[in-house]
């Protein structure tokens, strides 16, 4: 019985059969980097805050970043301040200060009003 050498045609197919495969798991590996990056640049939640009488208005603030944010409502000067991935209602200039003691804000679906503003504000998850 005699041994069969490969043809050289088969094995440069092979090779080539290799290398398509690995460009295609390198662009695939390139376009999950890609989303993972995107991904990890956004926020997972949100603060919404709605606020307004005759013209009801509704923002969205990146807990992200510390900040303090003024806003007029009904008569009323809201002060929101995000400290830590937390937001709060701050200073407020109402009667009972109820808001306030709500406290500070942070996982999905915390919520808390300022009546007398008639203004609320939520965190929200954001979908990917």
């Amino acid at each position: 019985m005699k041994h069969q050498q490969p043809t050289p045609g088969r094995r440069g197919e092979w090779k080539k059969n290799l290398i398509f495969a690995l460009a295609i798991l390198g662009i695939a590996a390139a376009i999950g980097g890609y989303y993972l990056l995107r991904r990890a640049d956004r926020p997972d939640k949100m603060a919404r805050f709605i606020y307004g009488v005759v013209e009801r208005k509704e923002i969205y603030i990146d807990l992200r970043e510390d900040a303090d944010y003024t806003f007029q409502s009904n008569g009323y000067e809201v002060h929101l301040e995000v400290k830590d991935g937390a937001i709060a209602f701050v200073d407020s200039p109402c009667p009972d200060h109820v808001c306030e003691q709500f406290g500070q804000l942070s996982e999905g679906y915390d919520w808390a009003i300022c009546a007398p503003a008639q203004a609320m504000l939520s965190i929200e998850a954001v979908e990917g």
